[in-house]
């Protein structure tokens, strides 16, 4: 199994999106065997997604996330959880232990009509734009 994080310095990177690398973590057995940092080389958006599934991914632990990118990762087989901050390595032991925190309904999205056009990142409204910059619509 593969595990992969938008990661920088150490941290799960916030914005799927603008991801310019990944920790892929190799696990068997539940124990974590192995782990390098990937460059996206630039790939953005929808392209990580298949940037993913070609190295194999299975799961992915990253923060805010656009629908787009979701449902690239669906249609690629690739699990998701969003919502997390923190420690990279941290993270994925805690998935491997049954602990991780993530929040399935933390999205990224540009919200028009009802909402008056207002960006709203998770749950909060930011008044017009994401607390932690662009979110990779």
């Amino acid at each position: 199994m593969k595990i992969a994080v938008t990661y920088e310095n150490g941290q799960v990177f916030q914005h799927f999106g603008h991801s310019e690398h990944f920790k892929i973590y190799t696990v068997e057995d539940g124990k974590i065997t192995g782990s390098e940092v990937l460059d996206t080389n630039g790939s953005g958006h929808g392209a990580l997604a298949g940037f993913l599934q070609m190295h194999g991914v299975n799961a992915l632990i990253c923060g805010g996330i656009g629908g787009g990118a979701r449902t690239a990762l669906a249609q690629a087989g690739i699990e998701l959880y969003p919502g997390v901050t923190g420690n990279a390595d941290a993270n994925v032991q805690a998935l491997l232990n049954g602990t991780l925190l993530f929040n399935p309904n933390t999205v990224c999205a540009h919200h028009h009509g009802a909402h008056g056009g207002e960006h709203h990142c998770g749950e909060h409204s930011h008044g017009g734009h994401c607390a932690h910059g662009h979110c990779g619509e």
